[in-house]
């Protein structure tokens, strides 16, 4: 209480910089609930509760367990983000849905790390924006970070990844209430649609695969939520009345809105929750797994936006910390200069492609190539909010662990790259 007190009666209000700070907190609190929160974390929040509530536990074991073949875990998770294509937040919920399953923290930490990091359209447009050299070398790194992060996290905490794969494998084998097949099409369906309702513009032009799907993202999103509604209706038994509804208020939504999509994603998940909310079974089951899901993240997120702006604020905006700062630190390829990228690179909050137009501007401002490395494979893979939901999902010991070596791995990549390159 004390505390408290002090600080709002020594609040510096009034302080031109504070004051700035203040805002873009807000500022870029708004932004990640406009450009975000509908968009990315809403669906990623379904997804997460459909592997609680359809997935079971042996079947995580079997692929992404500790006793799981390695080859096959650890590869599934390394290449993860060439498909998912998210940010350090939104793979939130889907690292804690399958490390809740059973997923072992190995593999688990690996697809932690590359679904923000290995992003397809990223590294094109890194390769294309800062050069081919940097761009194959962050294609490469991310790859390479994501196995040995993963398999250093095993090896870290092997005891309790032991204990937690014997009493998993104690439990009674749960039957399969559909087949495989199916289940596998549902994931499919739904990763797809959250795929591509994020799809980014590509850099430049207007010809190329990624302009050709961006220019498609919304028929694609559409034709997969209405095949998402119809395996809802046939293999989940919901309710066909309550989702024809839902697709005739996200149509006419579509057609009402058309320059705000996410009025139609909205639309649809609210249907969805109509549909689902209070049944018996997996339905309902579906419905609480993702609002637990939504409770214990999305307050921790939202938060962690809030301070980041404060102490950082947005791309060409200053927080508390004055951008010179952090220009004047990454110059050269020192290994101090890498360090410093890593430890900035972590704290930052990147949105998807957000990452590559910031380091273009450091860059001309006389950032090394090196540093420039190190903020790429640390700066995309984690972020201050990512790092509160962490600690709420791996306890304090896992997630200083991964903050760790994610920082150290990638400063010593960048310093080695700007030695060689610089």
């Amino acid at each position: 209480m004390a505390g408290v007190f002090a600080a709002f009666y020594f609040l510096p209000s009034g302080w031109p910089r504070f004051d700035s700070a203040i805002r873009e907190a807000l500022e870029l609190a708004k932004w990640y609930a406009r450009d975000h929160v509908i968009l990315c974390l809403l669906p990623a929040f379904w997804i997460a509760g459909a592997i609680g509530a359809f997935v079971s536990q042996q079947s995580v074991m079997r692929y992404l367990g500790p006793k799981a073949p390695k080859a096959l875990s650890y590869g599934v998770a390394s290449v993860s983000g060439t498909i998912l294509a998210v940010c350090s937040c939104t793979v939130l919920p889907l690292f804690s849905g399958i490390y809740r399953m059973g997923a072992g923290l190995g593999p688990a930490s690996a697809f932690l790390y590359s679904g923000p990091a290995i992003n397809a359209l990223a590294i094109i447009m890194t390769a294309k924006v800062l050069g081919f050299q940097i761009g194959i070398a962050r294609a490469v790194g991310a790859v390479v970070f994501s196995i040995v992060i993963g398999i250093l996290m095993h090896l870290l905490f092997r005891k309790e990844e032991q204990a937690k794969a014997a009493k998993i494998a104690a439990l009674p084998e749960v039957p399969a209430t559909r087949p495989l097949w199916k289940t596998a099409a549902f994931f499919a369906t739904m990763v797809g649609i959250l795929v591509f309702a994020n799809w980014s513009r590509p850099p430049g032009g207007e010809s190329g695969f990624f302009a050709v799907v961006f220019s498609i993202k919304w028929p694609l999103t559409a034709l997969l939520a209405a095949v998402l509604g119809v395996m809802l209706w046939r293999w989940f038994k919901l309710s066909g009345a309550k989702l024809a509804v839902t697709g005739i208020v996200t149509a006419a939504s579509a057609l009402l809105l058309p320059a705000h999509p996410e009025a139609c994603v909205l639309a649809a998940i609210a249907g969805l929750v109509w549909a689902t909310a209070g049944r018996d079974g997996e339905a309902g089951e579906w419905f609480d797994q993702s609002w637990t899901f939504a409770k214990q993240i999305f307050p921790l997120l939202i938060g962690g936006v809030l301070v980041a702006g404060l102490l950082l604020g947005r791309p060409g905006h200053e927080g508390l910390i004055p951008s010179e700062w952090i220009t004047q630190s990454v110059g050269g390829n020192s290994f101090f200069a890498n360090a410093f990228a890593g430890i900035a690179g972590a704290f930052m909050y990147f949105a998807t492609l957000t990452e590559v137009p910031i380091l273009q501007g450091l860059i001309g401002n006389g950032m090394g190539e090196g540093p420039a490395l190190t903020l790429l494979l640390a700066g995309p893979a984690l972020s201050l909010p990512s790092m509160i939901v962490i600690n709420s999902v791996l306890g304090l010991k896992k997630t200083a662990a991964y903050i760790g070596l994610v920082i150290v791995l990638s400063t010593l990549a960048g310093w080695g790259y700007g030695a060689i390159f610089g």
